[in-house]
This record gives C-alpha cells, structure tokens and sequence, in this order.
C-alpha cells in the first residue's frame, strides 16, 4: 500500500491493537469534533464472497465512534473522564464493498452526558454507504 493510494489527511492509525493487527494498515484523520478511520479493502477484509465482512464494518464504527466521543470529550475540557466502554452497538448494513475500494468511517453526530455518550455513524466504500452504525458509551470515571 502506498501513501498515494490513502485519500488527504489520513495517516497510520494512532491506535493499534492484537485485534485489528491483521487488518493493518488501518489510516485515521484526526478532526476536532472526531476521528475518521479508513483503509484500502483487502482479501483480509472480505468474506467468502469478496465483499468487506460485516465484523469489520462493526468494529471499525465502533473504534471511531468511541475515538469520536473522547474528541467531543476532550474539548469540554472533561476531567472526570478516564475511559470509554461500549455498552450498545446496532449496525445496519446499506451496501457492500469490494477489494481495491477505500472503505472509510466518519462519525456524524455525538451527544455527551454526565456519565453516557451517544454517537452515531456512516461507512462508505469509495463515497457509497455501506453501513450506518449507532452506540452508546458508558464514561469510565478517572481515578
């Protein structure tokens, strides 16, 4: 994968983990009010059928989704704040996306609260909905 092929703005992913190792490289745009997060699809994306795999849709709205709401977070200036946890996530799958394509997660709404945080996205396979994602996020209070 070569930096030409990654859309303006996005970079290595910040955040890496054992779990999406295998989905590398996974790119990110950091904005103030959220994080979008994109990739190039690949066979490692896909299902038996060659379309990107539902679970990845998923875990993909959820990481910025969640990124998105510690942004939100962050600019309240929010001290009590140590973490976020998933306690909801509903996907609704729209479209597909093949290999080649650019399969990027944008976050569209946020809404913050004393202890729950709500936030709402879109997935889009070269500028095509693929999935529309909702979850809600429980603070985990800092210590």
């Amino acid at each position: 994968m070569t930096e030409s092929n990654v859309p303006a703005g996005f970079s290595r992913h910040f955040k890496t983990s054992g779990f999406t190792d295998p989905w590398e490289p996974i790119y990110s745009r950091v904005l103030a009010d959220r994080v979008q997060i994109g990739l190039r699809i690949a066979d490692a994306h896909c299902n038996s059928r060659g379309f990107v795999h539902g679970a990845l849709v998923s875990a993909l709205a959820d990481n910025a989704m969640g990124l998105s709401v510690g942004q939100v977070l962050k600019s309240e200036a929010r001290k009590d704040v140590g973490g976020l946890v998933t306690v909801s996530l509903g996907t609704d799958f729209i479209g597909s996306g093949e290999i080649g394509q650019w399969l990027e997660v944008d976050t569209s709404f946020v809404r913050t609260g004393g202890s729950i945080c709500f936030a709402a996205g879109i997935v889009e396979a070269d500028g095509e909905p693929v999935a529309r994602a909702n979850a809600t996020f429980k603070i985990v209070k800092a210590r």
